[in-house]
């Protein structure tokens, strides 16, 4: 039964890292708790950086308190009968099943909000993003300013020893400045190992074959 005659619904808030999505969920938390709503804010274990395991930090310093999961059979469960919003952020790290804890939570009255990078560092659709940008209410794909020229940023960049990693790679691999930069399709760069692997073909070898 919906939560008081309340109408549910799911917002996700997506984009590139460095975006601002965690600020952007921050606030909308901050603002449901001035209204007086009951909030549970959750967020997966494997994202530690910053405030650390138990809190959602922003780039900018803001934090909250987040209780970590490691799937969405946590969040169902943990999930109080009197809460009106669920948050969870870092959500491209959740399993496929959090579309359907999602979407029963929307139809029990509970509004739920989570935010995620849309894509892995390689510009494929990471984890269960896409398919809960398919079942929302509401989406808000944030940008941030690519690190080489500029323009918008719509990729991440995964970076080893300050190059970019190869397409073979992991991926989840948790990291930050460190790590990742903000790029545009056009600065965007996916080397793959097998490059470096492929023999020279000489234009005799090549006609001989």
């Amino acid at each position: 039964m919906p939560r008081e005659g309340r109408e549910g619904s799911i917002e996700v808030i997506t984009g590139v890292m460095f975006s601002g999505k965690s600020e952007e969920l921050l606030r909308r938390v901050r603002r449901a708790m001035i209204a007086r709503r009951s909030v549970q804010v959750f967020k997966s274990q494997l994202d530690d950086r910053y405030g650390g395991i138990q809190r959602i930090s922003s780039h900018d310093g803001r934090e909250i308190e987040a209780r970590p999961v490691s799937n969405s059979r946590d969040v169902a469960e943990f999930v109080e009968p009197d809460t009106e919003v669920v948050a969870v952020d870092e959500v491209q790290f959740m399993d496929p099943g959090i579309v359907a804890v999602a979407n029963e939570l929307a139809d029990q009255g509970v509004r739920v909000i989570v935010s995620g990078t849309d894509m892995d560092f390689r510009g494929l659709t990471f984890g269960p993003i896409g398919n809960l940008l398919a079942v929302a209410e509401k989406i808000d794909k944030l940008h941030a300013i690519c690190v080489v020229c500029g323009d918008l940023a719509t990729r991440n960049q995964r970076l080893i020893d300050g190059r970019p990693a190869p397409a073979e790679g992991p991926t989840i691999q948790v990291g930050g400045l460190e790590s990742y930069e903000a790029r545009c399709r056009a600065h965007h760069l996916v080397p793959s190992d097998l490059d470096d692997q492929m023999p020279l073909i000489t234009e005799s070898e090549g006609q001989a074959s």
